[in-house]
């Protein structure tokens, strides 16, 4: 007979069931001993919450909210689903055909040639357009864009003014080019104008109308209101990062805020089948692997996890799916042992995300 207890303990709710507590609070202390690591929360949850584990530490509590950064492209990803499964879209679909010609033309010019037109969504979706990233900018102080919000330089990044940016870099490849992908925050921003002229309402508001207020999320929100004090602050290396301008303006690429109970949320709605048919997701399972920013594969909409057979040498682990965000947040599914984790580390050096994925590889070879 299999052991199920449910108790209420600070700042956590608590349903046990194969794993062990004890285990998972060990894991997410070490965690929190990363010296970069100044706060984190994890979310461990199956799909019918029989198990349910969620507990903050250092200065991020179990219910704070906190920014997805590039969780968010989760979010995009689902309506695109969800509209390819209403009929309104598909995948194959040039992009051309929903974006006007005076915001794409001259997006993608490599050796003389304009590419623009042969872009599809799905090379949106999957980091295949050869678009650059728009972050890969080099302002009039000779630092990227990205370099600048890593140094708190806030300012909004418009949609006009970083496809400005981005004619003047130089594609990586042509559209679709076998084998090829760079991962290109551009390509979401594309995404989200796109959603915008399909359902005729402003991306903030189509995820808060096709997603967080469906799924019954009270605390999921684009964020919009720069003077507000939440949700809590993010670092680069030791420095507190407020960016707020940044993450007013970059929605569909990574400005949602949410909290890892109602991350979870949505996280299970898109491996469920609830807004498309669940035989969809084998379509977005075409990995390539990617370097940068993380060491990982990139499919259609939807990352994997690198895990190298050394890692779990007895039982492999064969997917854990879902995204990671430049700030050490994460949505991921694991369907062999059916678990699911969303949380974050608010570091955005990178020196943290290790952590997170390591904690994962020990939770799950637990429960194999």
């Amino acid at each position: 007979m299999q052991f199920c207890a449910l108790r209420k303990a600070k700042g956590m709710e608590i349903i046990m069931k194969h794993i062990n507590e004890s285990f998972i609070e060990d894991t997410i202390n070490r965690v929190a001993k990363n010296k970069t690591v100044y706060g984190c929360v994890l979310c461990v949850e199956n799909s019918d919450s029989t198990i349910s584990w969620i507990r903050g530490t250092g200065n991020i509590q179990a219910g704070d909210k906190y920014f997805l950064t590039s969780v968010s492209k989760l979010c995009t990803s689902l309506l695109i689903m969800r509209l390819k499964s209403e009929n309104r879209v598909h995948l194959d679909d040039k992009v051309c055909k929903y974006l006007p010609g005076s915001l794409l033309d001259g997006l993608h010019v490599l050796n003389g040639k304009d590419y623009t037109h042969d872009i599809t969504i799905k090379h949106l979706l999957s980091h295949t357009s050869g678009i650059p990233d728009y972050l890969s900018y080099k302002n009039p102080n000779g630092k990227t864009t990205d370099s600048n919000l890593n140094e708190g330089i806030d300012e909004p990044l418009y949609l006009e003014k970083i496809l400005n940016s981005v004619r003047k870099l130089e594609p990586t490849f042509k559209p679709g080019q076998k084998g090829k992908v760079a991962y290109s925050n551009t390509n979401y921003r594309l995404l989200g104008v796109l959603i915008e002229n399909v359902t005729g309402q402003k991306i903030g508001d189509v995820f808060q109308d096709y997603i967080f207020n469906d799924l019954g999320l009270k605390h999921t929100y684009p964020y919009k209101d720069t003077s507000t004090i939440n949700p809590v602050p993010m670092y680069y290396k030791s420095k507190e990062l407020h960016i707020p301008q940044c993450m007013a303006t970059i929605t569909a690429e990574g400005g949602i805020v949410s909290t890892a109970k109602e991350s979870m949320a949505i996280l299970k709605a898109f491996f469920s089948g609830q807004y498309f048919p669940v035989e969809d997701l084998e379509e977005l399972k075409d990995w390539n692997f990617i370097f940068f920013p993380f060491q990982c594969y990139f499919g259609v909409g939807l990352e994997k996890l690198w895990v190298p057979r050394i890692k779990s040498i007895v039982k492999p682990i064969k997917e854990i799916v879902g995204f990671w965000g430049s700030s050490g947040a994460f949505a991921f599914f694991n369907p062999d042992t059916d678990l699911y984790f969303t949380g974050t580390v608010n570091q955005s050096s990178g020196f943290a995300h290790g952590a997170v994925y390591n904690a994962l590889i020990s939770i799950i070879k637990k429960q194999l």
